[in-house]
């Protein structure tokens, strides 16, 4: 009995801590409904397998515990029973992998009127890269990786010489406004993940990945590497800055252009 207790108080405190948990993250992006519906589906659909299972287990200790002059029944196979599970499977995968499907297709939909940030990675820091007045960002090529190039911009395409440099600093974005992320990795796999925007992904060496979300709300939040990438890998962290239009317009003034800074790097000190 003490095990059969045991059992049934794992499930029923799992189910209490789900319903009753405090440490759900706020909602301030506009992709956090539709990814904690999916979040949701899984967790009740695993949640009924589990409680299931673990009931299943409790049932059976207790049915068939040891009692004198009983003995075991060998039966292998039970068509019925394996066919029944089978389908039972099936569909929770299917119903697990459809909201899935769904909530991806919309999270690499990007709006037509979505700003363009550059996510810039490499052991152990953030940088990020925005247009300039000319609405678009420049092409670039890891090869040129220098000093005086920490982004490797084409320093001969007309469109990279307005490009914003933030490096290895805090990311700032206004309220209200689409943002497409465009993520690289000058080293080894990282993942840019902020818990709040119920978005991350990972930044794959040669490859460029991407998502969007609209902050809907200002304050300051934490970016993480949520990808093992080193002994620095706890230590890979920023913050993002979601603000009002108008401070967002005044801090994008304040930064250097790539070609401001290949100005300074050429000037030397």
């Amino acid at each position: 009995m003490v095990v059969v207790v045991a059992l049934v108080s794992v499930v029923v405190g799992s189910v209490l801590f789900h319903l009753l948990s405090p440490w759900w993250w706020p909602p301030i992006a506009s992709n956090w409904g539709y990814i904690d519906a999916t979040l949701i589906i899984t967790f009740w659909i695993t949640g009924i397998v589990f409680a299931t299972v673990v009931l299943f287990m409790a049932y059976c200790v207790w049915r068939f515990r040891h009692r004198p002059g009983r003995t075991a029944e060998f039966d292998p196979e039970n068509r019925r029973l394996e066919t029944g599970l089978t389908v039972v499977t099936a569909l929770g995968v299917a119903a697990m992998l459809a909201p899935g499907l769904i909530v991806w297709k919309h999270f690499v939909t990007v709006p037509d009127d979505a700003a363009t940030v550059e996510v810039f990675a490499q052991q152990w820091s953030w940088s990020f890269r925005m247009p300039g007045a000319d609405g678009r960002l420049g092409t670039a090529d890891l090869r040129l990786l220098d000093s005086g190039n920490p982004l490797g911009l084409n320093p001969y395409d007309r469109f990279a010489q307005d490009d914003v440099i933030v490096e290895a600093a805090d990311l700032h974005l206004p309220v209200g406004r689409p943002v497409k992320m465009v993520l690289r990795s000058v080293d080894v796999l990282h993942d840019f993940y902020v818990p709040e925007f119920r978005a991350k992904m990972d930044l794959v060496p040669g490859m460029v990945t991407y998502f969007w979300f609209t902050p809907t709300r200002t304050g300051e939040f934490e970016i993480l590497c949520a990808e093992l990438c080193g002994i620095g890998h706890a230590v890979m962290r920023g913050y993002v800055q979601i603000q009002e239009e108008a401070d967002f317009q005044a801090w994008l003034q304040g930064q250097q252009t790539f070609a401001q800074l290949r100005e300074s790097s050429s000037a030397g000190p």
